[in-house]
């Protein structure tokens, strides 16, 4: 267990400029304590490790230091080797670089595992694709790519959900992907980071002005909150109904935004009792609508009467189109 921690310590340290004591201990969890008897065991072994005190202190090695770690476990080479979405990595271009990493990878492996670790390639799959592949058009794509490594301000034209549409200029932060869709993080003039559908992006052009990222950003702990606080946020549109029983294994391969909350015990005429939640009263009324004899509301009221409306409507619509 120590001498796992000792390697992991050390490719921190070579992929850092600095790391503290707490950031390592939070990391690896183990205290600071036990951080700083690990850091005078690799002194002890010859690796020379520095500490600078004060506010932007921490831990670092000798400038130009780099050693060439072996002894990877089998299950740190599967994890190596699992592929990634082969969608993504064309989208950013590095489809066939990929490819030539991990046989470089492979090749590199002693004899005993290199054939083991062949097999990861043929066993796991990973394809973001959705059943129904859409691919979203990202008209300036290579220009946000480009604008991320190089640290270039950029003047975007961005269409809100709303659909209204605005120009700002805005600090590029880095590229998530969500499924099959790309997410663009940028900061706002004042500070403020947002996230835009990078499909949304109308146009993108540099201007003559780079910015430096701030060194506390980290973009997956930035999404991970953001995406927590999406949720928290999302409006709750409650509605309890019946369903019948050959449409429940169906009631969320719909495309809605439909979330099963609860599923009852038949009742004796057979139907299922269901509390389901949507963003929207809207979506729930076309929910609804589209199962037509199959599921029927019992609350709230209103939404009843809004469906039967919808219903009559579209009846007096095909009555006058087919006469």
């Amino acid at each position: 267990m120590r001498g796992d921690r000792l390697i992991s310590i050390l490719l921190l340290l070579q992929s850092q400029e600095r790391i503290t004591a707490k950031e390592l201990a939070e990391k690896l969890e183990v205290s600071e304590r036990t951080i700083y008897r690990d850091m005078e065991a690799l002194s002890g072994i010859g690796i020379p490790v520095f500490a600078d005190r004060g506010k932007k202190g921490g831990w670092s090695l000798l400038e130009g230091f780099q050693t060439d770690l072996t002894g990877l476990k089998e299950s740190e080479i599967h994890a190596l080797l699992v592929s990634p979405s082969a969608q993504l990595l064309d989208d950013l271009d590095l489809g066939r670089t990929s490819d030539d990493a991990r046989n470089k990878l492979i090749a590199s492996l002693p004899l005993q595992y290199r054939e083991n670790a062949k097999e990861v390639w043929n066993r796991i799959h990973i394809d973001t694709n959705t059943w129904r592949k859409q691919k979203e058009k990202i008209v300036s794509f290579e220009i946000l790519k480009n604008a991320i490594w190089k640290e270039n301000k950029l003047k975007i034209e961005y269409t809100r959900a709303d659909g209204k549409t605005d120009e700002r200029i805005v600090e590029p932060l880095g590229l998530v992907a969500k499924g099959d869709r790309w997410y663009f993080i940028a900061s706002k003039e004042n500070g403020e980071i947002r996230n835009y559908r990078a499909s949304r992006i109308q146009y993108a052009m540099p201007i003559k002005e780079t910015f430096e990222i701030p060194k506390n950003f980290n973009l997956a702990h930035y999404w991970n909150s953001s995406t927590q606080a999406f949720l928290e946020n999302l409006p709750i549109y409650e509605v309890h109904a019946e369903v019948a029983e050959s449409i429940l294994p169906r009631l969320t391969f719909t495309g809605y935004f439909v979330r099963i909350n609860e599923i009852g015990t038949r009742t004796n005429d057979e139907w299922i009792p269901v509390k389901l939640s949507f963003d929207t009263e809207d979506e729930a009324k076309r929910y609804v609508l589209g199962f037509a004899d199959k599921i029927k509301v019992i609350k709230p009221i209103e939404l009843q009467n809004k469906i039967l409306k919808m219903a009559e409507s579209t009846v007096e619509f095909y009555k006058r189109t087919l006469q």
